[in-house]
């Protein structure tokens, strides 16, 4: 039986990820499989045959080659990082030498080009409930309630879409995200991201319509009872909960179009399909950047909004926190500034 040192890179990423997929999420294997894709088919070009092969100037070219395909340095980090973690498994299995993994470099981002994402500015955000809440042919829409509840969780896609009703609890005024793998609703951050997130009367006032008005009866394939369902009475998927998304944030819904299209004939007003095509309409990932960067604004310290929104607060402050020095200081720092006050 041939070592592990025999190990071909392609089958050598085979047991990697195999051996990472009870600690990581499904959509983590997935960029994981596809960044490694990428290393093993140019291995193989390269005529590596065997992991022992590898030493520091594979890696450099590696790193160059990708660098000149023209891709980002965020992605050329994201890549770069990943064969990291791999490499370093090979050396706890003794597939490669000891020290292997400290000649791959992994390049670091600027600053200004580690979040390129949009948000949806928190006065839209607030502007579009405040409609939501006082309009009684939108309030409890399934639009409201999404936008609603996304925007004052600061919840991710999946934890959103994996809320059954016994998850919501409007007497206590809170959801409870449970990571249920098991029946295809996982969190991404596994149990870690289980949590209990408390909710406004208001909040809890608008989903109470939409519970009983406008959400219709149904269960997923587990026999669950989602919190939020499709009118064929099914737990919506991801992209149909992006596209209610991309609908519930046209600014049409709340006031005058500000690109100066037509309402009656825009062919992105109200449509599911073609929603995602209003420049304003934004993704749950922009409506979770613009409900952290609220809460922060609102000054909900940083520990707090952290466990609130499930994510590091080195995370939030480099991917999520899109407030410019301006606003932290007028928002966030100017209202201390009394507390220095010599008496």
């Amino acid at each position: 039986m041939n070592g592990p040192s025999e190990l071909k890179p392609r089958e050598a990423v085979r047991r990697y990820l195999d051996r990472r997929g009870t600690e990581l999420s499904e959509s983590s294997i997935k960029t994981y499989r596809y960044r490694l894709k990428l290393w093993v088919e140019w291995c193989e070009d390269q005529n590596i045959e065997r992991v022992s092969d590898l030493n520091g100037w594979t890696f450099e070219q590696f790193e160059a080659f990708r660098a000149g395909q023209g891709i980002a340095s965020p992605t050329l980090h994201g890549e770069m990082e990943t064969l990291l973690g791999f490499i370093e498994y090979l050396e706890r299995i003794e597939a490669v030498e000891d020290g292997l993994s400290k000649k791959v470099h992994v390049p670091s981002v600027p600053m200004s080009e580690r979040s390129r994402d949009t948000m949806l500015v928190p006065d839209d955000a607030l502007r579009l409930l405040r409609y939501y809440r006082s309009h009684s042919s939108v309030r409890g829409t399934r639009f409201h309630a999404v936008l609603e509840l996304a925007w004052h969780t600061g919840a991710r896609l999946g934890a959103l879409r994996g809320l059954d009703l016994r998850d919501y609890y409007p007497d206590e005024q809170y959801v409870e995200f449970v990571h249920r793998p098991e029946s295809e609703t996982p969190l991404k951050n596994q149990m870690n991201g289980e949590r209990t997130v408390s909710l406004l009367p208001e909040v809890v006032e608008s989903l109470n319509t939409y519970i009983e008005k406008f959400r219709p009866d149904g269960h997923d394939d587990f026999g669950r009872s989602p919190l939020f369902v499709t009118h064929h009475g099914t737990r919506i998927s991801k992209n149909g909960f992006r596209g209610w998304m991309y609908q519930a944030t046209q600014p049409c819904v709340a006031g005058p179009c500000p690109h100066e299209y037509e309402k009656d004939s825009c062919e992105f007003a109200g449509s599911y399909t073609q929603g995602s095509k209003c420049p304003s309409s934004r993704s749950p990932h922009h409506i979770r950047t613009g409900s952290i960067t609220w809460h922060r604004d609102r000054g909900f310290p940083a520990e707090v909004t952290a466990e609130r929104v499930n994510a590091s607060q080195e995370v939030i402050e480099q991917h999520y926190d899109k407030a410019s020095q301006r606003e932290r200081m007028e928002l966030r720092r100017r209202p201390h500034l009394d507390k220095l006050r010599i008496e």
